[in-house]
């Protein structure tokens, strides 16, 4: 039965090796992307490529399709898988902060600790900020995590929410991920002539 924490108990040691290798791997797919480079990823604002987005919205919609066809065989106890409770204040808070460091630093966290791996300075610098603000926010937003944690809606996820089932609901995204897929495509030929040449 999966999630296998729920059926096979390992050890701490055991989960920081298997952490650390599935982290090494990621990392790895990552800079062979090509996702381990600033103008890669910051290349999706100019809509010349939109590369990281599809691969994103394929990996949630694969991953989505995947836990309900293990849920539907039964190999896969769905209530055992961790659901982190929604807040919107927060996801929206976050999602804003995020979104203007992506932009302006040209990485996420993922692929800044990948491109750093690397040795590009750039991501260095991004990698060194980003701790920086961590550690400022756990050092001093106090006030400002009480009022997030406040804010906490519970376990929300669209099934529960709507009464829908997660096989329609897979197939509703599946359905966005081939539309968005068009548009994107559509996208990256409109602005073609904004990518940088080689």
């Amino acid at each position: 039965m999966l999630p296998l924490s729920s059926a096979v108990e390992m050890s701490l040691g055991a989960e920081l090796a298997i952490a650390l290798l599935l982290g090494v791997g990621f990392g790895f797919c990552l800079e062979r992307a090509g996702f381990g480079s600033a103008r890669k990823l910051t290349a999706v604002f100019y809509f010349h490529d939109m590369a990281v987005v599809k691969v994103m919205f394929s990996a949630i919609v694969t991953t989505m399709a995947g836990l309900f066809l293990l849920s539907a065989a039964g190999w896969m106890d769905l209530t055992e898988l961790y659901v982190e409770p929604t807040n919107f204040a927060a996801a929206i808070v976050g999602g804003l902060v995020f979104g203007v460091g992506f932009a302006v630093g040209g990485y996420c966290p993922g692929t800044s600790i990948a491109a750093a791996a690397t040795g590009r300075k750039d991501a260095m610098v991004f990698a060194l900020g980003m701790l920086a603000g961590v550690l400022v926010y756990a050092e001093g937003a106090a006030g400002l995590d009480t009022w997030l944690r406040d804010q906490v809606a519970g376990e929300l996820t669209l099934p529960s929410l709507t009464g829908i089932g997660m096989g329609w609901w897979t197939l509703v995204f599946m359905a966005i991920l081939a539309l968005a897929a068009w548009g994107m495509d559509r996208l990256e030929r409109r602005f073609e002539y904004l990518r940088p040449k080689a």
